[in-house]
């Protein structure tokens, strides 16, 4: 008899449902997220699984690796393709869970991608980096800011993120409040700056850009860090039929849903990676930054419309430039692009 089985996955605990090959409940259990509780608790119907479904949650690592190397056969779910059954008048933990079952015996399980675990350390180490940059930003513009409102004038990025010399103390010296202000923000983003080149050394040690992907350096404004942080979020381009699908994994599509001229409502403008989302949109500014031919297409954008669409369009443009780049491993043609 064949036997299919969800997990409905959380932070202290996961909900295990199985059914067999007509859809009847086999077994329902609320179990401790716990490596040996969950194979123990599916010992007895091993041989007869034909597959097990867990949710794509933030903590799915340990239980699909678990699974896998115990022989079990894994689909990770996507979460934000399944649609429940309209019909039901209750939902919870079990239910979720039966019906993740029931989605792979009918096969119209909407599944992701399981990124390979000798992999993920790595990528969580950039991803690691990002966050790093993000708040770095954050206390960057603060002290703009503060500099602006009492100096009178902006001082530049560059400025204050220089590790050799101190340009934000001359500035709000006059003031004790405003002066340790200024000194404890220079001082955790000199910390923020060490550690992510701390990460970014360790990075560039650890991994290198294999062949699909070295054409990456030569599309505008996406240097290595950048570059590998797309490899390493892509994974194997392959898995991407279309460059539509890859813009939209990128999430540089639209979500706007229309009918007949008029705007019926948005879509999930959080599905796909937000990771690569981050990527390409920095990308697009060091590419508006450095190089005429993106500078050309953003102000154009620009005449017609706000500065966050003109750059979102840039980053859409790039995404698409850099799938073509990886899929058929040909060099970056700008003229193609922007012409």
């Amino acid at each position: 008899m064949k036997l299919y089985a969800g997990n409905d996955l959380h932070s202290s605990n996961n909900y295990l449902a199985i059914i067999d090959e007509n859809g009847k409940k086999v077994f329902k259990g609320k179990l401790g997220n716990n490596p040996d509780i969950v194979l123990e608790t599916l010992r007895p119907y091993k041989k007869d699984l034909v597959g097990i479904v867990v949710e794509s949650t933030f903590n799915w690592y340990w239980l699909v690796d678990t699974l896998m190397v115990d022989g079990y056969t894994v689909h990770l779910a996507n979460p934000a393709a399944i649609q429940k059954y309209a019909g039901l008048k209750h939902s919870d933990d079990k239910h979720d869970a039966f019906w993740l079952a029931e989605m792979l015996r009918l096969g119209i399980l909407p599944t992701g991608y399981i990124y390979p675990k000798e992999g993920r350390p790595i990528r969580d180490l950039l991803r690691k980096r990002g966050h790093l940059v993000r708040l770095r930003t954050s206390l960057i513009l603060s002290l703009q800011n503060i500099v602006s409102r009492n100096c009178g004038f902006a001082l530049k990025c560059n400025d204050i993120r220089r590790l050799k010399e101190n340009r934000v103390n001359p500035l709000l010296e006059d003031n004790e409040d405003l002066a340790l202000a200024g000194q404890v923000s220079k001082d955790a983003i000199d910390f923020l700056t060490r550690k992510i080149r701390e990460i970014e050394t360790a990075v560039e040690k650890k991994v290198k850009l294999s062949e699909p992907y070295k054409g990456l350096l030569g599309v505008f404004g996406i240097g290595k860090i950048l570059a590998l942080t797309i490899m390493l979020e892509t994974g194997p381009i392959e898995r991407f039929d279309k460059v539509g699908n890859y813009v939209s994994y990128c999430r540089k599509v639209s979500t706007k849903w229309s009918s007949n001229g008029k705007t019926k409502g948005k879509g999930n403008k959080k599905n796909g990676n937000k990771y690569l989302a981050w990527a390409f949109s920095e990308a697009a500014e060091f590419a508006r930054r450095y190089h005429p031919e993106a500078r050309k297409y953003y102000n154009r954008k620009m005449q017609k419309t706000n500065f966050m669409c003109a750059h979102n369009a840039l980053a859409h443009k790039l995404a698409r430039a850099a799938y073509y780049v990886m899929r058929d491993q040909v060099p970056f043609m700008p003229e193609k692009l922007f012409g």
